[in-house]
């Protein structure tokens, strides 16, 4: 028999929500395991224990928003830096795309909780994934993430194919072994990646590796969501029938 886990991880395993948000829930006895309702926080539970959320958690749940912004070089992604503001400045009324299909309303307690899913560096451009959502975040930056990110990124010097079969596999970062990429060319000047992590200014150092210099950046898809038609400096919500 395995052993306990805590309940808080476990549901933030499974992809229920955050851990904090479970804590929360829990503390609110918003969480069933195997029929019983559950309210000390700390408590363990078997791995293989049926989880469900009560009626008022979901709603929760489904009142949080998923941003995806087009972001413009100059804005840096999460904190703010001296001289420059964060990307979420750019969320308000007057910047949502026009062709945002999706119905909800746009309401400033929308900012709780909204955070950066993902870096996307200050001199980069292009998809940019902001949350209150738990559950996506862990999908998206979580250490066993699994989710591809692809880029189109230009670039100056010369590669062989050695160097672009490294691109693909066997480079390093910071004394780690990168995972294995997609990298092939998307015309004469522009590589394509795609990646399944996203360490600090990863394509511009892998490229640095091989005696490139990347002079634009730009992130057209994470997952299954792509920037399509997005214009610079604008956002739309995550539509209901979306997912990474």
């Amino acid at each position: 028999m395995a052993d306990p886990i805590r309940l808080s991880k476990l549901m933030s395993e499974r992809g229920l929500c955050s851990r904090r948000e479970a804590d929360s829930y829990i503390e609110r006895g918003l969480v069933f395991v195997d029929g019983r309702r559950v309210s000390e926080l700390g408590t363990r539970v078997d791995p293989d224990c049926v989880i469900r959320l009560d009626a008022e958690a979901n709603a929760r749940q489904a009142e949080r928003v998923t941003i995806l912004l087009n972001k413009p070089v100059g804005y840096v992604s999460g904190q703010p830096e001296p001289g420059y503001e964060p990307a979420v400045v750019l969320v308000r009324s007057e910047t949502r795309w026009q062709d945002d299909r999706e119905p909800r309303r746009f309401e400033r307690s929308q900012f709780k909780g909204l955070a950066p899913a993902g870096r996307l560096d200050i001199d980069s451009t292009g998809l940019l994934v902001l949350t209150q959502d738990g559950r996506i975040a862990r999908q998206l930056i979580g250490d066993d993430s699994s989710v591809e990110k692809e880029y189109l990124v230009r670039v100056e010097g010369r590669l062989d194919e050695r160097s672009l079969a490294l691109l693909n596999h066997g480079l390093s970062l910071d004394g780690r072994t990168l995972r294995p990429a997609k990298v092939a060319w998307q015309n004469s000047e522009q590589l394509r990646f795609i990646l399944k992590e996203g360490r600090k200014r990863q394509i511009r150092r892998m490229c640095e590796l091989v005696g490139l210099q990347v002079t634009g950046l730009k992130r057209v898809r994470i997952g299954q969501v792509r920037l399509g038609d997005l214009p610079s400096g604008q956002w739309r919500y995550l539509r209901q029938d979306e997912s990474f």
